[in-house]
């Protein structure tokens, strides 16, 4: 659920590094890329980038949370604050620092600190804007809960008074913290660029609108239930990510402790212009690890009996079925899914024991000997041990490389593949099973990975 700021031409070219075709058996060696590890920090949320500067949110030992920003080009720690969550949801995960540009190579750096001493109780924390390199404090606004603060355009944008009736969304200007305009109920931004945005705004019939976000106008407006039909629940997750002049969204079901019915799900695409609806895919579950939805969706049908069929690959231009794995040949039980980093074939994992691959643009069998791919590096994840916090909540996911062969994780490896790591003007971050936090410098642009 990140705000996602894609550039044509990258994704072009990364689309074209994700197609189905094979891949030849040599490749002209490449210069090393600038590269970068810091063993410092346990990530656990996402990472932001601009003017230099890369951020993330860090668990200490005493389960504590920290705001931490370093060095894009070393990896170096510039400084750490103290951070804290009020009022954000477990399924949401911890979320990223807001990291925007004010020009002139600088940037604010925009995070929820515990609340400050002598504030009156109603107020759990404080959003702070700060100079993104240097740490130094620019202004402050007190808080009753959110869902943590995101980066729209040149602007801040956050959920304000969430656990309450009252809840708005605001607009703020990144320099001094001041309120441009806002908007009642709980909204998340899933795309903008230097003047427009797109907010999801989650409500009993979740709606896409799009605002320019000097003024505050809204331009379209898109009921997610035109797109799925009724009974739309946002309550088992969305994800949604941009390329070019489309926004590909998810929708996860939901079954209804009450009424034990599934909730409507599925992928649909929108044109970012004017929010018409370029494509649907309903009745279908994204899975993981894969792609964007904005990017390089694989998919399952699901049909009215609740059976599972097999996987697809889809063009998320088009919504076309690139390549599938029919459910006849999908193998038993007990595996993982496993991608090579050009997503041209489909691997089944299984731990310590010899796995299966098939080739997505033909569905056939594949041989699994020398056969890589990439997939969970934990696959019985343990909730964070936060203080102060509800239980459930995770760190990002970690990815490593596996020979499908045996089973076992391949030693030595390099970095995450582009569509799970994406890239933030050419850089790609990654958390690895320690929490530790990587860099490479290996493209240019910006695109859209697992985590949108």
């Amino acid at each position: 659920m990140p705000v996602i700021r894609p550039y044509a031409q990258t994704a072009a070219v990364l689309a074209g590094a994700l197609t189905l075709a094979g891949c030849s058996g040599s490749e002209a060696a490449t210069p090393a890329h600038p590269t970068w590890h810091n063993g410092e920090v346990n990530a656990v949320s996402r990472t932001a980038s601009a003017a230099g500067v890369a951020m993330t949110t860090s668990m200490r030992s005493d389960g504590t949370l920290e705001t931490v920003a370093v060095d894009l080009a070393t990896g170096g720690k510039l400084w750490a604050h103290p951070a804290t969550m009020a009022g954000r949801l477990p399924g949401m995960g911890i979320p990223a620092p807001a990291i925007i540009e004010t020009g002139a190579g600088q940037a604010v750096a925009v995070a929820v600190d515990p609340a400050r001493p002598g504030r009156p109780g109603r107020w759990n924390a404080t959003l702070v804007g700060r100079d993104a390199r240097t740490g130094v404090q620019r202004w402050t606004r007190p808080l009753h809960s959110t869902f943590g603060p995101q980066r729209c355009g040149a602007f801040v944008c956050v959920s304000e008074h969430t656990a309450l009736a009252k809840a708005r969304f605001v607009v703020l200007d990144p320099a001094t913290g001041r309120q441009l305009w806002k908007l009642p109920g709980i909204a998340e931004v899933e795309w903008s660029d230097p003047s427009r945005a797109v907010f999801l705004r989650l409500a009993q019939h979740p709606v896409l609108e799009s605002y320019d976000l000097k003024s505050g106008k809204r331009g379209w407006q898109l009921p997610i239930e035109q797109a799925l039909g009724s009974g739309v629940d946002l309550s088992g997750g969305w994800s949604f990510g941009a390329t070019a002049d489309n926004l590909t969204g998810y929708v996860a079901p939901y079954t209804s402790p009450a009424t034990k019915r599934v909730s409507s799900f599925g992928l649909f695409s929108v044109k970012l212009t004017d929010g018409t609806v370029n494509w649907i895919r309903p009745s279908v579950v994204r899975v993981y690890p894969s792609g964007s939805p904005g990017l390089a969706p694989v998919v399952r049908p699901v049909d009215q009996q609740g059976q599972y069929g097999g996987f697809a690959r889809l063009d998320a231009e088009s919504g076309r079925v690139l390549g599938q794995v029919p459910a006849a040949q999908v193998p038993g039980s007990g595996w993982w899914l496993a991608f090579p980093a050009r997503m041209e074939k489909l691997g089944f994992l299984k731990h310590d024991q010899p796995g299966n691959a098939f080739d997505l643009a033909t569905g056939r069998t594949a041989e699994v000997k020398n056969e890589h791919g990439w997939s969970f590096c934990v696959t019985d994840p343990k909730p964070l041990a936060l203080r102060n916090q509800p239980p459930g909540f995770y760190p990002v996911a970690s990815l490593c490389e596996f020979d499908l062969a045996s089973g076992r994780k391949v030693t030595g490896s390099e970095a995450p593949p582009v569509w799970f790591t994406g890239s933030q003007d050419g850089w790609r971050m990654w958390r690895d099973e320690a929490g530790g936090l990587h860099g490479i410098k290996d493209g240019a642009g910006t695109s859209p990975g697992m985590y949108g």
